[in-house]
């Protein structure tokens, strides 16, 4: 893709680094309390600045999702990587999914216009009261968020008062835990509905071998290295994004099928891009609840 071929549709890019450490030991994730070497912070470091880099020449406007396998908003490099993006002209929008643990300031100071959090809530990680003071700080703020959490059946109250806590216009999503969702009950589904209305979108697996999809065009992944790939579950590389030998092409997927928000979300038959329209990339439907800024954290300290 060339710098000098301004196209108008932004191009998503959907970057996940070297980072794979996290400070949460979740039991259904890998990466819980694992540490990487400092070797491995410092490349992962250089590897963001150059994406950066890359970013600031760019003609055609873009979007940035950081979607990395540990918690990368701890790390001052991707503090200032935020902060960079969010003064470009051409940079539309800054995603990047958290756990929320970073002190309520350094959060403060990432206020943005263009910025946006994708929050994950760990019910056996962090307290509810410590969870919605980072979100209160968002909200002082001027942030745009949404906070989401997996919906294991043994956490279904947690999310539950978290529901109830949290303002009506930040939207809950729930991801549904596909080694229990067996384990689901009728009665644990209504009450997922509750929470989330949407919850039935991220209950099935999409046929999508064969059909056409907005990844690898209007939305690519990239890893450290600048190799582009068309999304995070397509291993099959479209070249470099530094070399010039990345070109967007449409392609029809080769996968069997896709059961992962920040995948099928960009398949074009199920139509989500106007169920979220606006908020895609930090999963935020079109029309959610609009907020009463008469009172804008709403009944956010009022613990269930």
């Amino acid at each position: 893709m060339s710098p000098d071929a301004p196209q108008s549709t932004p191009l998503s890019i959907l970057y996940r680094g070297q980072l794979s450490s996290c400070n949460y030991d979740c039991h259904y994730c890998p990466f819980g309390k694992q540490r990487d070497s400092r070797e491995t912070l410092a490349r992962d470091e250089a590897d963001l600045q150059r994406l950066v880099d890359w970013a600031s020449r760019q003609q055609r406007p873009l979007q940035v999702m950081f979607t990395p396998w540990g918690e990368a908003l701890i790390h001052p490099s991707y503090q200032r990587a935020i902060a960079r993006l969010c003064a470009m002209p051409r940079l539309h929008k800054v995603v990047i999914q958290t756990n929320l643990s970073s002190p309520a300031h350094q959060l403060q100071a990432l206020a943005h216009p263009k910025l946006a959090l994708w929050c994950s809530y760990h019910p056996h990680e962090v307290s509810l009261e410590r969870f919605l003071q980072r979100c209160h700080s968002l909200l002082e703020a001027g942030i745009r968020f949404s906070v989401g959490s997996v919906g294991n059946p043994e956490d279904l109250a947690a999310l539950e008062a978290l529901r109830l806590a949290l303002p009506e216009h930040v939207y809950l999503w729930v991801n549904i835990n596909r080694d229990e969702q067996h384990n689901l009950t009728t009665e644990d589904w209504q009450r997922l509905r509750v929470i989330d209305p949407l919850v039935d979108h991220n209950s099935r697996i999409y046929p999508s071998q064969g059909r056409p999809c907005h990844t690898g065009d209007r939305v690519i992944s990239v890893d450290g290295d600048g190799t582009v790939n068309r999304c995070h579950f397509v291993k099959q590389s479209m070249g470099n994004l530094y070399d010039g030998s990345f070109q967007p092409s449409q392609q029809l997927c080769p996968n069997q099928g896709c059961d992962c928000h920040i995948g099928y979300v960009h398949m074009p038959e199920l139509k989500l891009y106007e169920v979220f329209e606006g908020g895609v990339l930090e999963r935020i439907p079109a029309g959610w609840p609009a907020r009463d800024d008469s009172d804008p954290t709403g009944p956010l300290m009022q613990q269930p």
